[in-house]
């Protein structure tokens, strides 16, 4: 193992223990989605599939992973802000360890994050009626597809988190972009219910293949095709934004 692998898996498990002390730091990943399906379900649900809304649970449950998984990443990049103002980083930067492991240890340890926010709302939504109609394997593949999606966006938000000042402004700047792109997609109704050119930024948008290859694994439709976009957009995300995140800590911590 790289001195890089062993300090950021160090680092990684400081995260998790950080966790473990603070339970309630994962309501955003497990109680919050649950609230948001029922209320998305049993509120618009009858309206937007004219009153069957078992149906509307299988079409909105796989847009609500993905869009659960944007929103999860804004909590590292609160985190890793707190982290520098309180000084944590300037002990870590004392440390005979790589420059880059703070911020890829603390990445590494939000996949209990993204497993929270999968385990939790599948296991709701089966008690509400939701079903996997595809099987085991293509369900565990939406699971490995959705946690690693999440591991390659929520990039965005450590880079963010080292540019600004506050944890606040973290939260603020992230939810002006996570909004508009889970809220303008395929997540809560089809794209051809939209108006033209809402229909062109979702075309573009991406969380819609995301959800599209979510759905495809889960209750049954085409794969290939948004599978293949959404790790375009992952390898792009990583390329783009960790040495951005990089770079930023560098001048910052």
């Amino acid at each position: 193992m790289t001195a890089i692998a062993m300090h950021s898996a160090a680092l990684a498990k400081r995260s998790l223990i950080k966790t473990m002390r603070t339970p309630e730091a994962l309501i955003d990943v497990t109680i919050q989605p649950v609230i948001f399906l029922l209320l998305f379900t049993y509120l618009f649900g009858g309206a937007i599939a004219d009153g069957d809304r078992h149906a509307y649970l299988q079409f909105l449950l796989p847009g609500m992973l993905a869009q659960s998984l944007a929103m999860g990443g804004v909590a590292l990049g609160q985190n890793l802000n707190a982290d520098i103002e309180k000084g944590v980083f300037d002990r870590f930067r004392s440390l005979p360890i790589s420059r880059a492991a703070p911020l890829i240890g603390a990445v590494s340890a939000d996949v209990i994050r993204y497993l929270s926010v999968c385990v939790s709302l599948l296991l709701f939504g089966t008690i509400m009626g939701f079903r996997v109609e595809t099987g085991v394997l293509p369900a565990l593949g939406a699971v490995a597809l959705s946690i690693g999606f999440g591991l390659c966006f929520c990039w965005i938000s450590v880079w963010v988190g080292m540019m600004v000042r506050t944890s606040g402004a973290v939260q603020g700047i992230m939810f002006l972009l996570v909004l508009p792109l889970t809220f303008g997609s395929n997540v809560f109704v089809s794209t051809d219910t939209l108006p033209g050119w809402l229909q062109a930024f979702v075309a573009v948008n991406p969380i819609t293949p995301l959800v599209e290859a979510i759905r495809g694994l889960l209750v049954g439709g085409p794969v290939a095709g948004p599978l293949t976009t959404t790790l375009l957009w992952m390898a792009g995300l990583l390329v783009v934004f960790v040495p951005l995140a990089l770079r930023a800590y560098s001048r910052r911590a």
